[in-house]
């Protein structure tokens, strides 16, 4: 064997080690590694729901949920309707007073106000189009942060807190920071409605139809996962203070593996020094990571 022929077979045998390496490489490696690319705290719970796995990454820590806080909303609001104290079909008057400068699509097509809108409709702005305004008309005519929280409480869900407004958030940059969630309980949350154990059939159907028709977020979660690859999901998102800090930069959701079996992933960056757009790509690579531990 010539020096030249035994080089190149080392060298090969070096490729193919490192190429296994990288392979088997864990899954908590990868999300530490991933992790490194954030100047701030990345939170992560993943679940393979069927084989009841779980990961957890600061699990424990609080997180500020910003919009992902409309998810439990939502829970809360259907409860109202599965205990008989409003329909989806009910109309709720919404006035030009209760619509304030905010990122709210309903305001958009309605700057004016003085319009009857459906707990339906207003549900579907609120967890598909992330709408600030439908969520505190929700707030403030169907349910209560109060109301959200006593609802929490009963299915056992107690590292969720609900404490403010849309429009108190975006009053005071902390008040954000009272409206937290630990990974590992958004991830429990999850699985209730995935189980469907806290709303009727038809309610959690629902849900999860308005949380798979939203919009937002196609960087993140689904960034990298495999095309039309099915997440019922819900993003948070902050905005970015004078000192170059993002508060929060989160996605949660249940996908839908290939093999049929279902993934539930929860990512929440905090305080990063970062805006939304540099951090989303580290969200879609951990969430790739879980996607291929989940195969597994």
């Amino acid at each position: 064997m010539t020096k030249f022929l035994v080089f190149n077979c080392l060298t090969a045998l070096l490729f193919i080690r490192s190429v296994s390496f990288a392979q088997t490489e864990s899954f908590e490696e990868q999300v530490k590694n991933l992790a490194k690319n954030i100047k701030g705290t990345v939170g992560v719970t993943v679940m393979k729901v069927e084989e009841k796995q779980h990961f957890s990454w600061n699990g424990d820590k609080h997180f500020p949920m910003q919009s992902v806080f409309k998810f439990p909303i939502a829970m809360a609001v259907l409860h109202e309707i599965d205990s008989g104290n409003c329909s989806l079909d009910k109309m709720i008057h919404v006035a030009k007073e209760d619509m304030y400068k905010t990122y709210s699509p309903l305001r958009d097509k309605y700057p004016e106000g003085n319009i009857d809108v459906s707990i339906r409709d207003l549900l579907v702005y609120m967890v598909s189009l992330s709408d600030n305004n439908a969520c505190d008309i929700l707030l403030e005519k169907v349910v209560s942060v109060s109301k959200t929280e006593t609802f929490l409480r009963k299915l056992g869900i107690k590292g969720i807190q609900i404490k403010a407004s849309e429009k108190e958030m975006g009053k005071d940059w902390n008040v954000q920071y009272t409206n937290w969630t630990q990974p590992v309980e958004m991830g429990r949350l999850l699985e209730i409605v995935f189980r469907e154990k806290a709303l009727s059939k038809s309610s959690n159907t629902f849900l999860l139809k308005i949380m798979t028709e939203t919009p937002t977020g196609l960087k993140r979660i689904k960034g990298l996962l495999p095309e039309g690859t099915s997440l019922a999901h819900k993003t948070g998102t902050s905005s970015t203070n004078s000192e170059g800090i993002t508060a929060a930069v989160n996605d949660v959701g249940i996908v839908t593996l290939p093999n049929g079996k279902h993934l539930i992933i929860c990512i929440f960056i905090m305080n990063a020094n970062e805006r939304a757009e540099g951090i989303e790509p580290t969200i879609a690579a951990i969430a790739k990571a879980a996607f291929d531990w989940g195969m597994k």
